[in-house]
């Protein structure tokens, strides 16, 4: 973004369009890029002065005090002084003050005791005193990032930027909507997703129209453009609030593009309170996968896309999972019309306590889970019980009563996953084949040939190996089952003994 006073914008017709630049100012760019190269080891003021020159012979100063504005963020500055300008400054004013100074004569007499004093000489002392101001820093390194043309491309999305600052409402229609959304809600936006006869679009509300217009949202809001413009085909139309009056600003992929930069949909979440619960749900064992910002699902006439979904690793069944944080009545009233609309989903929402609208979400037929500050894991636990539940009886009635493994030796895990179930479907099934030995089914046969293979005395790794021949490495289990323990030597590692 620029700074507002650098705004540039055409009113004609009523409209509000961002006055960008074109190929025929990049000789303008280059000017200033070159006015750059040209000032370094001089102070800001030198530097200042050349653009100030630069600026009466353009046809608009505020086209070259934007791309100024553009270079000077990349570049570096120093103060440079044979001493630091603080204890200069003391010296000097402590060497003053007994007499006073009126003089230029009393003048140098107090620099030239201060350069006593700092073992430095008058001339460096003076020039030391105010090196520190910002107008008398020394440009080191203009560190330009960009060829003309670049940098006409990006004052042009600067430019448009700056002008999304003041929206109250942007309509969005991309080649990548998806894209889009990602960064909407990881910039933390307020926004909705409307079916249109061609397709969708992406309706992002704007700073202007919360309770109080706050900087740091207008800024998320212009930061959005970054992403939308590095989609291959967009067009965007936006009602800004031009000082009590609305007006209409258009832009499209032939206007603004981005110039080597990275997108802001990199960042992950939108939120700490969704990064909180998928680092926490990603740490658990369980049967269900996290997917974040799953498809978008039909609502009417409109479609959401839910924060995550939980995926069931045993069947084709979804859970999606929406944490509704602070937003203003306004939203959430449109978030809850959403929701109804939903068409045959399954849907949990976290919301804030401070929102109070839990019984209109159950209302809505969707399971609401309260929060205040982070999202439970043991409350989105218990919430995934129910559907599992369910999951696991209609699997087990789909299993006969009797499973016959061909292995001699399987595990109930590897058993379960052969028919893409989970072991919960495997209770109260019976093996007539096999022994169920802890977690392992085993056949009678293959027990009783360990029995013979594994003796007292033998040490632990060796009856592991026997073990793993036939197949079984929960050694504990099937140990205690032919009548051995394990007697312990420390680290070293232990030996089979009778119990």
């Amino acid at each position: 973004m620029l700074t507002k006073d650098l705004l540039r914008v055409s009113r004609a017709g009523g409209g509000y369009q961002p006055r960008l630049a074109d190929a025929d100012d990049e000789s303008l760019a280059a000017r200033v890029i070159g006015v750059y190269q040209g000032h370094v080891d001089q102070s800001r003021t030198a530097l200042s002065d050349a653009l100030t020159d630069l600026e009466r012979e353009a046809a608009d100063f505020k086209l070259v005090r934007g791309f100024a504005k553009l270079l000077e963020r990349a570049a570096t500055f120093e103060t440079r002084a044979p001493v630091d300008p603080r204890r200069a400054r003391e010296a000097a004013f402590g060497a003053a003050a007994p007499a006073g100074v009126v003089t230029s004569e009393e003048r140098d007499r107090a620099l030239a005791a201060a350069a006593d004093r700092l073992d430095c000489t008058l001339k460096g002392v003076e020039t030391a005193l105010y090196a520190d101001r910002e107008c008398e820093q020394v440009l080191v390194d203009p560190n330009v990032r960009w060829e003309p043309a670049d940098l006409v491309a990006q004052y042009n999305l600067s430019l448009a930027q700056t002008a999304l600052f003041d929206a109250t409402e942007v309509r969005v229609r991309s080649s990548d909507p998806k894209t889009v959304v990602s960064a909407v809600k990881r910039l933390r936006l307020m926004y909705e997703i409307r079916r249109t006869d061609d397709g969708r679009e992406v309706v992002v509300t704007g700073p202007d129209a919360l309770f109080r217009a706050t900087r740091r949202y207008g800024t998320r809001f212009a930061r959005l453009l970054r992403t939308v413009a590095g989609t291959a085909d967009w067009s965007l139309a936006a009602t800004v609030d031009d000082r009590g009056t609305e007006r209409e600003l258009v832009l499209t992929d032939a206007d603004v593009s981005v110039p080597d930069a990275e997108p802001v949909t990199e960042m992950t979440f939108d939120s700490g309170v969704e990064a909180d619960f998928a680092t926490r749900f990603q740490s658990l064992d369980l049967d269900w996968e996290l997917v974040r910002e799953p498809e978008p699902l039909a609502a009417g006439a409109h479609v959401v896309i839910p924060d995550f979904a939980f995926e069931y690793e045993h069947a084709d069944f979804r859970v999606f999972f929406e944490i509704m944080g602070f937003w203003t009545p306004e939203y959430v009233a449109k978030k809850l019309d959403r929701l109804a609309d939903l068409e045959a989903v399954e849907m949990l929402v976290a919301v804030d306590d401070s929102l109070g609208v839990g019984e209109e979400i159950e209302a809505r037929e969707h399971r609401a889970i309260p929060y205040s500050g982070t999202v439970r894991l043991k409350d989105v636990r218990v919430a995934l019980r129910r559907y599992e539940d369910d999951l696991v009886a209609d699997a087990a009635a789909d299993l006969p009563d009797e499973l016959v493994p061909d292995d001699d030796a399987v595990t109930l895990e590897d058993l379960a996953d052969r028919h893409g179930v989970s072991d919960s479907a495997l209770e109260g099934k019976s093996f007539p084949a096999h022994e169920l030995v802890g977690r392992t089914l085993v056949r009678p046969v293959v027990l009783e040939g360990l029995a013979d293979e594994v003796e007292t005395g033998m040490a632990l790794s060796e009856a592991e190996t026997v073990l793993e021949e036939f197949g079984i490495d929960d050694a504990s289990a099937v140990l205690s089952r032919l009548g051995y323990r394990v007697e312990w030597e420390g680290l070293s590692g232990g030996t089979v003994q009778e119990k």
